[in-house]
C-alpha cells in the first residue's frame, strides 16, 4: 500500500508543481483585483461540483461497489457496472450543465453575491462561468474512469492524466491570451480544454487495460439504484471540505475586492502537500479496506488505516511547521511579481497561515472517511457534515468583518478539526478505528519532531535574515526548506520513529532499479 500511497502522491506532487506554475502566471498577469476575482469564482463552481460529484461522492459510492463485484464476480460483471454507471452519470451531469448556462446569472448571484455591488465584475463571472461549466461533465466523467483504474490498481495513469489540467491551461495562459478579450477568457477556456484531453487519457488508458468504457444506454438497474441510494447522502459527507471552501468565497465576494484573490492563492499553496498527502491516502485506502473487508479481514482493515494515518501525519506536520514560519517568503518568492505585489504576497500569507492552522485536520478528513465508504456507510457523513457546514457559516459570519480575508480560511481550519473529532469518536464507538499503542506513540513523537522543526526554522531565519533579490531569494528559501527536511528527518531518527539508514538504503534500492 505504502509503493501505491507514493505513486499517487508522486504523481500528484507532480501535477501541485505545474499548477503552481499555472498560478504563478495568472497572478502575474491578473494580479489581485475584479478579473481575477471573476476568474477563481468562475473556476470555484465546476470544480465544486467536481469535488462533490466526481472526486467526493460518486467516488465514495462507486469504488467499494466496483471492487466488490470485480472481487466476487469477474471482470464482466464489474466492466458492464462501470458502462452503466458512466452512461447514468453522463446523462445526469448534461443535463445540470445545460440548466447551468442558461441560469448562470442567478447562479452567480447565490454563490458571489458580492459581485452585483460591481457590475463589471458580474458580468465578467457570468461570462466566465459559462465557458469553464462544462468541465464538470467532463472531469466528473473522468474521475469515473480513474475510479476504474484504481480499482484496477492501476494507480500511475488515473493519477498521471491529471497533469494535464495544469499542462493545457499553462499552453491556455501563454500562447491563447492574444487571441482573447483577455488573459481571463484564454485560462478559462483552458479550464474546459483540459477536461477533454484528461478523460481522452483515461479512456485510452482503460482500453489499453483491456477494460474499455463505452458508455451503455442510462438504466435504473438494481446496482444503479444502490450506486444512487450511496451517493446522494455523501454528497455533503465527503464534500464538508468543498463546501465550506465554497462557503469561503461566497463570504469573500462580500468583502473588499481582491480578498477571493489573497485567499485564492494561499489555499494554492496550502494545497500543495493537501492535494498530494490527501488525495494520495484517500485513493489508496478506499480500495485496500473495502478488499480487506469484503475478505472479513477486519484486523488487516485496522492495520491499513493505521499506517495511513501514520503515513499522513509523518509528512502533514512538517508541512505545517514550515509554512507557519516561512509564510511571508513562500508566498513572496512564489506569487510577488508582476501585476500581484509583495505587499499583496505579505497579505495572503496571512490567509496561509490561517488555513495551514487546519491542515492536519484537512489530511485525516480524506483517511478517516474511507473507513465509513468502505463499509457502505454513506449516511453517518452526511450527518457530521450539514452540522459542520452549520458550524463553520456560523464562525465565518463571526469573523468576517473583525478579520476580513483571514477570517473564512480560519473558520474552515477549526470546522475541520471539529469534523475529525466527529468522524473519529463515532469509528471508535463501532470499533472501526482502533489506534495501536505503537501508532499513538509515533503520532507523538512526530508532532514533537515538528514542533522542535518549527523552533528551528524560526530560529535560522531570524539569524540569517531575508535576501532582496530574486535570485537570492529563491536560494534562501530552497536552503531553509532543505535545512527543515534534514532536521525534521535527524530529529525523527533520533526520536526512533524512523532508521536514517534503512529508508536511504530503499531509495538507493528504488533509484537503482529505475
Amino acid at each position: 500500500m505504502f509503493r501505491h500511497f507514493l505513486t499517487v502522491g508522486g504523481w500528484t506532487m507532480l501535477s501541485r508543481i505545474l499548477g503552481l506554475v499555472r498560478d504563478q502566471l495568472l497572478a502575474a498577469f491578473m494580479g489581485a483585483g475584479i478579473m481575477q476575482d471573476a476568474y477563481q469564482v468562475a473556476f470555484r463552481l465546476p470544480n465544486m461540483f467536481r469535488r462533490l460529484f466526481g472526486e467526493g461522492a460518486f467516488n465514495a459510492a462507486f469504488v467499494p461497489l466496483f471492487s466488490s463485484i470485480l472481487t466476487k464476480e469477474g471482470e464482466d460483471e464489474a466492466r458492464s457496472f462501470a458502462r452503466r454507471a458512466l452512461g447514468v452519470m453522463l446523462v445526469w451531469l448534461t443535463f445540470l450543465c445545460v440548466l447551468g448556462e442558461i441560469f448562470m446569472p442567478q447562479v452567480l448571484r447565490v454563490i458571489a453575491p458580492g459581485f452585483l455591488q460591481t457590475g463589471e465584475r458580474y458580468a465578467l463571472g457570468v461570462s466566465l462561468s459559462r465557458i469553464t461549466f462544462p468541465y464538470l461533465v467532463l472531469i466528473c466523467a473522468a474521475a469515473l474512469v480513474a475510479g476504474v483504474l484504481n480499482g484496477l490498481h492501476r494507480f500511475s495513469m488515473a493519477a498521471a492524466a491529471y497533469l494535464a489540467f495544469n499542462v493545457v491551461g499553462i499552453a491556455a495562459i501563454l500562447f491563447a491570451s492574444p487571441f482573447m478579450p483577455n488573459v481571463a477568457y484564454a485560462a478559462a477556456w483552458g479550464v474546459t480544454a483540459s477536461g477533454v484531453v484528461q478523460l481522452g487519457l483515461l479512456l485510452w488508458s482503460c482500453q489499453r487495460a483491456g477494460f474499455g468504457l463505452m458508455p451503455l444506454w442510462p438504466q435504473l438497474t438494481p446496482r444503479i439504484r444502490l450506486l444512487v441510494r450511496r451517493m446522494v447522502p455523501g454528497l455533503v459527507g465527503s464534500g464538508v471540505g468543498q463546501i465550506n471552501l465554497t462557503i469561503d468565497t461566497i463570504i469573500a465576494t462580500l468583502l473588499p475586492s481582491g480578498s477571493v484573490s489573497l485567499m485564492y492563492f494561499a489555499d494554492r499553496i496550502n494545497q500543495l502537500p493537501l492535494g498530494v498527502l490527501g488525495a494520495a491516502a484517500g485513493t489508496t485506502l478506499l480500495p485496500v479496506l473495502t478488499r480487506h473487508l469484503a475478505a472479513g479481514e477486519e484486523d488487516a482493515a485496522h492495520s491499513a488505516q493505521n499506517r495511513s494515518i501514520e503515513y499522513v501525519l509523518l509528512l502533514t506536520l512538517p508541512a505545517v511547521a514550515g509554512i507557519l514560519v516561512l509564510a511571508g517568503p513562500i508566498m513572496i518568492v512564489l506569487f510577488g511579481h508582476g501585476s500581484f505585489t509583495e505587499h499583496d504576497a505579505l497579505l495572503s500569507a496571512k490567509a496561509l497561515r490561517a488555513y495551514a492552522i487546519g491542515l492536519p485536520a484537512f489530511v485525516m478528513v480524506k483517511v478517516l472517511s474511507p473507513a465509513f465508504f468502505a463499509r457502505g456507510d454513506t449516511r453517518t457523513p452526511v450527518y457530521i457534515g450539514i452540522g459542520i457546514l452549520v458550524f463553520n457559516f456560523v464562525l465565518n459570519l463571526l469573523f468576517m468583518k473583525p478579520l476580513l480575508y483571514v477570517g473564512p480560511p480560519l473558520a474552515s481550519s477549526i470546522a475541520a478539526f471539529v469534523n475529525v473529532a466527529c468522524l473519529a469518536v463515532i469509528l471508535r464507538q463501532r470499533s472501526a478505528l482502533q489506534l495501536a499503542s505503537t501508532t499513538t506513540r509515533r503520532i507523538v513523537l512526530t508532532v514533537a519532531a515538528a514542533l522542535i522543526m518549527a523552533v528551528g526554522l524560526f530560529g535560522v531565519e531570524r539569524l540569517v535574515g531575508f535576501p532582496a533579490s530574486l535570485l537570492l531569494r529563491m536560494l534562501w528559501l530552497g536552503s531553509m526548506i532543505v535545512f527543515g527536511a534534514l532536521l525534521y528527518g535527524v530529529i525523527l531518527h533520533v526520536l526512533g520513529v524512523i532508521d536514517l539508514a534503512s529508508v536511504l538504503a530503499r531509495i538507493r534500492r528504488r533509484v537503482s532499479k529505475r
